[in-house]
């Protein structure tokens, strides 16, 4: 049950598949070209981009930045955002089908993608981990010169306060002795 989508995601473009993206009055994504808006029923995006504009009008409203009450300001914010994700889930729905159908007709060209995000993801572990080497030999090379400078107890005084009259000391002259 092959059926021709004339409100396809591109214009022109006719559903391979036996599911078409939308149901009876159910609009598809894009009905025309981009920028020419068609008089006749919203598609998706239309309803994805009205309901975000209509959410981020309901937040900065006068009507609401005027009211102090939230009970009064909350359903009608509410109901806009719910909208909006409703919009949402019948566009990634959309796009959901979308895929399916490319799965089915062209197997090849879904590999190809995963084989292409697999090796960005591989490259991307693999910056992380040369990061955190960089990081590892810097803590390395301060974890040495830290033991290298207690290693050397000649130029520290010996600890306690004894050590340190008894060194000091040393490096006085002898006094003279007194005859008896």
């Amino acid at each position: 049950m092959s059926s021709s989508m004339g409100s396809g995601m591109f214009p022109g473009q006719q559903s391979a598949g036996p599911h078409p993206v939308g149901g009876p009055g159910q609009p598809g994504l894009l009905s025309g070209a981009p920028g020419n808006r068609v008089q006749g029923p919203n598609t998706l995006v239309d309803d994805l981009e009205a309901s975000f504009e209509a959410c981020f009008a309901s937040l900065v409203s006068q009507d609401y930045v005027n009211g102090t009450d939230q009970e009064e300001i909350s359903p009608g914010v509410d109901q806009c955002i719910q909208k909006f994700l409703d919009v949402a889930r019948q566009t990634e729905c959309f796009f959901l089908q979308k895929r399916l159908q490319l799965s089915v007709q062209k197997p090849d060209q879904v590999v190809k993608e995963d084989v292409s995000e697999l090796r960005n993801e591989l490259q991307r572990k693999e910056l992380l981990v040369q990061k955190h080497l960089s990081k590892l030999h810097h803590w390395q090379q301060v974890l040495e010169d830290v033991s290298v400078q207690h290693r050397k107890p000649s130029d520290l005084p010996p600890p306690g306060p004894l050590a340190f009259l008894e060194q000091a000391s040393a490096s006085l002259p002898a006094a003279p002795l007194k005859q008896t």
